[in-house]
């Protein structure tokens, strides 16, 4: 009797043992793709991995702070973007859990000084949907560089874009919206009587003990806060201002990916919300993008494997000088999020590499982005030795054309005064995706800014006609048609 005990005890130390041993070598393969990414410029930031919700990985790449040397870390805090929408939906939810707010009426019942016209046709839910029609501030011509580093009141911004023109019918559709989150940080405001950001740290930071996380101010000496940069091609430069009072409920909180991983774990209990409440969250109420959009959150299906799909649930953020990514796989309570402060980069493909490691899947090595040298070669040498370089290096197997990164040097470009090579590197990207609607606007700009409007147009139809919510390009296309320009 002894005997088989013992040797059952055994046996499960060896399970366990064989687990925690099958957990590192996880642990290890995505530590070597991210230091690799990082290698080639494409992560510079802080990553936590955890499968079955246990953490398997938590670390810092590249540096927090350049200036200084001061390297990243897993407690490292980071402008988080557009994951910030997240909390707010959850916030609204919680307001219509307690009977405070409905999400079927008028936006104009909470806010009664809202021009009527559009007040009355918009509920909250379509504002938390991204279907209310309302046109996106940051889309705005000259947002940038006209308002982007003004303080605002919560009131007076509103006032910026709520007597605009409404792009379409709401619900008749989705498309992404800044300006819809901002009016529910309002509605917030309005409805709770205190400030977006003491409703939000006493409602989930503070239960949660995300106590590196909150509402990001650039006045306040901030503990652990990454320097925000850009790459310029391999060049790497600080990140333009932003008054952060400018993306308010739809981008201004920072955080980290230990106080993320515990956001996580939250969701899967009702310490926040009923669970009714919390399943309204990730419900797919409208198509959007590769799936849906819920409150907060996209959801789609991806492959694993040859037979099988996994169901993700995911959010991704871009602010000046941070790209940021947190995605969820419920089933199994997998959990991938990283958070880097060198602008825009590859954090979708990485996302899907790492997903890949944990499901014992074939998964793509990282490459160099030929974005990355193209730059410097359309600047110093011109159109035509660019466009030759990248013939000769295309087919080098350890380059990538990625299309965000060729996107971001286009514009490096156009806003360098480059007309030509802009337009030549906005082709290359039309070339590798040519069933990408932002390849074809992003070209159609190019040609417009450099006086061919003849070109311009057939660009911007083509991207219409891509992706059927590309409101900015419907009415660039109209304003050409009447003879106008940008």
């Amino acid at each position: 009797m002894k005997k088989s005990i013992k040797l059952i005890a055994l046996f499960v130390i060896f399970q366990l043992s064989a687990f925690s041993t099958f957990a590192q070598n996880k642990a290890q393969q995505i530590e070597q793709l991210l230091a690799k990414y990082n290698e080639y410029g494409q992560f510079n930031g802080s990553a936590l991995i955890a499968e079955n919700g246990k953490v398997i990985l938590k670390k810092g790449f590249g540096s927090a702070n350049m200036e200084w040397n001061i390297p990243n870390q897993p407690d490292t805090k980071f402008r988080l973007g557009s994951i910030s929408k997240q909390f707010t939906a959850l916030l609204i939810v919680k307001l219509a859990e307690e009977g405070k707010l409905k999400l079927d009426v008028p936006i104009i019942t909470y806010l009664p000084d809202y021009p009527k016209e559009n007040g009355d046709k918009i509920t909250i839910h379509q504002l938390l949907t991204h279907t209310s029609g309302i046109p996106n501030y940051t889309s705005a011509p000259n947002f940038f560089k006209d308002k982007a580093r003004n303080p605002y009141t919560p009131e007076e911004f509103v006032k910026t874009f709520s007597s605009l023109p409404l792009e379409f019918t709401p619900g008749e559709k989705f498309n992404y919206s800044n300006s819809g989150y901002f009016l529910l940080g309002y509605i917030i405001e309005k409805i709770s009587k205190k400030t977006y950001e003491q409703y939000l740290q006493e409602t989930v930071f503070t239960p949660l003990k995300m106590v590196n996380s909150g509402y990001d101010h650039s006045d306040v000496i901030l503990k652990n806060r990454a320097a925000g940069y850009e790459k310029h091609g391999k060049q790497i430069v600080n990140a333009a201002y932003l008054d952060m009072s400018i993306p308010y409920a739809a981008g201004s909180l920072y955080s980290t990916v230990e106080d993320l991983y515990l956001w996580d774990q939250a969701l899967y209990t009702n310490k926040l919300l009923s669970q009714k409440s919390m399943e309204s969250l990730f419900k797919p109420y409208v198509k959007a993008w590769a799936g849906f959009y819920g409150y907060g959150w996209s959801t789609y299906e991806a492959p694993n494997g040859e037979n099988s799909k996994l169901n993700i649930i995911e959010h991704g953020g871009g602010i000046n000088g941070f790209n940021t990514i947190i995605s969820r796989i419920p089933a199994d309570k997998n959990l991938v999020v990283l958070l880097n402060n060198t602008g825009g980069t590859v954090l979708g493909e990485m996302n899907i590499a790492i997903r890949a490691i944990l499901y014992n899947q074939p998964f793509n090595q990282p490459k160099k982005s030929l974005a990355l040298d193209l730059l410097d070669i359309y600047n110093e040498k011109g159109a035509v030795t660019g466009t030759e370089t990248y013939k000769k290096l295309k087919n080098d197997p350890s380059y990538a054309v990625k299309e965000g990164d060729m996107n971001r040097v286009g514009y490096q470009l156009l806003q360098d005064g480059k007309k030509k090579e802009a337009i030549e590197v906005f082709k290359i990207n039309t070339e590798n995706f040519p069933k990408s609607g932002n390849a074809y606007d992003s070209l159609g700009e190019a040609y417009l800014a450099d006086g061919d409007k003849k070109s311009a147009i057939v660009n911007y139809k083509k991207s219409v006609e891509l992706d059927p919510s590309n409101e900015a390009g419907k009415k660039v296309l109209e304003e050409l048609s009447k003879g106008k320009t940008k």
